[in-house]
């Protein structure tokens, strides 16, 4: 059996943690400058071009109509 390599996961470790801290360090950096409203962009807001599921229902019930 082959014995871990404790150098490697402490590495693998660290590296994770800074890219954490990163990413912390620019989720707080962006919404202070736009002004304080989140991270992103609201959850329930569809890509141009994607239906959400009442526009689908709704065009479904259409197609039978023809």
């Amino acid at each position: 059996m082959a014995k871990p390599n404790y150098a490697f996961a402490k590495r693998q470790r660290d590296l994770a943690k800074k890219q954490k801290k990163e990413e912390k360090k620019l989720r707080k950096t962006v919404p202070a400058t736009e002004g304080g409203e989140g991270a992103g962009e609201p959850a329930d807001q569809a890509e141009p071009g994607e239906q959400t599921g009442a526009d689908t229902a709704g065009q479904a019930g259409q197609a039978g109509q023809v």
